[in-house]
């Protein structure tokens, strides 16, 4: 008897098959509804550089709405990173606007001062050298007076000169060679903000489009590998219905179809639209396409439902109407 068992267990599982073998093979055109199943497509979120996490808000079954922190790792160090060189594109700029500005104007004011005393002194030399002039032409005064007198004009008269010339110069600013480089330094600082703010950012990952949260696979504290997911996400538009058609109605499963299907579970007039119709057949004979064999193609048909249903979940089954 126990010899005879598996025998009895092959022949019923035999007979099973026999007899649902219609429901789950593609059905020829007119002869019944297709049968399918429901799949998602699912968003995994990953960092793309590795690091422990320190933030991770959204939780198994969370509703996330777009833009929402999706994890954050931690950044101290990248934070750090920002900070210099902000603080270094700030002494870039102050020294390429100084450049461009010239000296302070304090510093100028100085210069005027000390062309203001010089001309003071030249007023005072012209006249001492007017006197002398005047002693000479009578001969009551040694030659030697009026040389040294117009040697004092013309050396305030010089030096009023040089005056003149630093105030330009400091009003002019810098060469136009050295606010080249300060600008070439400030540039090259901002670029380097921006980096260091992007490699910052890589650090926070958010929720692309609102979704359900399918699952976690990190905790707080952990260390993460780049590129390993953390949250994986359920989008609301993301479900599909998965169905495969015989080769004989392939002609009328064009993408833009509209598509009637059930469900246990689900509200009566449910429809889909078919958005792709695979290129190759899920199966073919070994040999050649054959009259009979060629009913075996099947290909494999997405669809996206046209209305929302809380009750569409991935792996649900799903029974389709024969297409029109």
């Amino acid at each position: 008897m126990k010899r005879l068992l598996p025998l009895f267990l092959i022949a019923a599982l035999a007979i099973t098959a026999i007899t649902f073998r219609n429901q789950w093979l593609p059905q020829p055109p007119g002869s019944g509804n297709y049968l399918g199943y429901v799949e998602s497509d699912q968003i995994l979120l990953s960092p793309p550089v590795a690091g422990r996490l320190a933030e991770r808000p959204l939780n198994r079954g969370d509703t996330a709405k777009a833009g929402a922190m999706a994890f954050r790792l931690a950044d101290a160090e990248r934070q750090a990173a920002v900070d210099q060189a902000r603080a270094a594109l700030a002494a870039a700029t102050a020294q390429y606007d100084n450049l461009q500005r010239g000296k302070r104007p304090q510093e100028i004011e100085v210069i005027r001062a000390q062309k203001q005393t010089a001309e003071a002194s030249l007023t005072l030399a012209q006249s001492t050298l007017a006197r002398a002039r005047s002693l000479a032409a009578s001969g009551t005064a040694a030659k030697a007076q009026l040389d040294s007198a117009t040697a004092t004009v013309k050396q305030l008269q010089a030096q009023i000169e040089g005056y003149d010339a630093q105030l330009a110069l400091a009003q002019m600013g810098a060469r136009e060679q050295e606010i080249a480089a300060a600008k070439a330094q400030a540039d090259a600082a901002a670029a380097a903000l921006a980096q260091a703010e992007s490699r910052l950012a890589d650090l926070t990952l958010t929720v692309p489009r609102a979704a359900q949260v399918d699952d976690t696979y990190f905790e707080v504290g952990e260390w993460v590998g780049a590129g390993q997911p953390i949250v994986a996400l359920q989008p609301a538009d993301g479900l599909k219905l998965i169905l495969f058609i015989p080769e004989a109605v392939l002609a009328r499963a064009a993408p833009g179809t509209r598509l009637s299907f059930a469900c246990d579970s689900c509200a009566a007039g449910l429809s889909a639209t078919i958005t792709h119709v695979a290129q190759r057949p899920e199966y073919s004979p070994p040999v050649i396409y054959s009259e009979t064999a060629r009913a075996k193609l099947v290909y494999r048909v997405e669809a996206r439902p046209d209305q929302p249903s809380p009750q569409l979940r991935p792996g649900l089954p799903v029974e389709i109407a024969p297409l029109p």
